[in-house]
């Protein structure tokens, strides 16, 4: 990179956006690290479901957090999750780690156990972060902000799509009514809720190739100065 500062890009968005699909494909054409935010809470969720600390009292899951370290890798191109040590990476991706996760994440002392770690590496390495609250809260100063969205029908179908993938059976009005209900919860969550950033620039991806989306960012990078690897497009 030809820039001298570390160069941060930041995408929020509901639930079911596609806003990691899009970070880690972005961040390796880039060639920047794309730093999974929605991964370390539900590292933190699989802590809590382990050992029984309901996460709806936040005083014990304050407490527990204390307990945890979060660290993430890369190896040859893949990210891997680490919970103290054991790579967890395969284990959080499950419907009851993810919402088990969207309640730990109002925790306050949840919150500030990972910002540190979250801002250290912002601060010293061209990162992409996507969540609910990267260019509000986590890095309100990134040079380019995002604010990917989709409608709930187009966001419950791609669910439906991933999860049947998977071989899991599901119910696709269920899944919608789910995501319905979760954008309610993170907009309205006394901590950071999902709230688009003044100087965010919408994307709406429900019509919308992924590739679509991607260049629009490139656009966006471009914009505020970043000169964009040779071939970034084409590959």
């Amino acid at each position: 990179m030809e820039h001298t500062k570390a160069f941060n890009i930041a995408i929020d968005g509901p639930a079911g956006a596609g806003k990691s699909t899009i970070a880690r494909l972005t961040a390796g054409k880039l060639g920047f690290v794309y730093v999974d935010t929605g991964a370390m809470y539900r590292a933190i969720a699989l802590y809590m479901l382990r050992n029984g600390v309901p996460a709806t009292d936040k005083e014990a899951v304050a407490s527990a957090v204390r307990d945890v370290t979060i660290t993430i890798r890369y190896e040859e191109d893949s990210q891997r999750v680490l919970l103290n040590g054991e790579d967890v990476s395969g284990l959080i991706r499950t419907e009851e780690v993810g919402n088990t996760a969207s309640l730990v994440s109002a925790v306050p002392a949840v919150r500030e156990h990972l910002l540190k770690l979250q801002r250290e590496l912002a601060g010293s390495t061209d990162v992409i972060m996507d969540g609910r609250d990267i260019g509000t809260c986590i890095l309100p100063n990134a040079d380019v902000k995002i604010f990917l969205s989709a409608s709930s029908a187009v966001r419950a179908k791609r669910r439906y799509k991933e999860l049947t993938e998977k071989g899991e059976t599901c119910n696709l009005e269920k899944i919608e009514q789910d995501i319905i209900k979760r954008d309610e919860q993170d907009a309205n969550r006394p901590i950071a809720p999902l709230k688009r950033a003044e100087d965010a620039v919408l994307i709406d991806s429900s019509e919308m190739t992924i590739a679509e989306v991607v260049g629009a960012i490139f656009a966006e990078a471009e914009k505020k100065g970043l000169k964009l690897p040779e071939g970034a497009l084409e590959k």
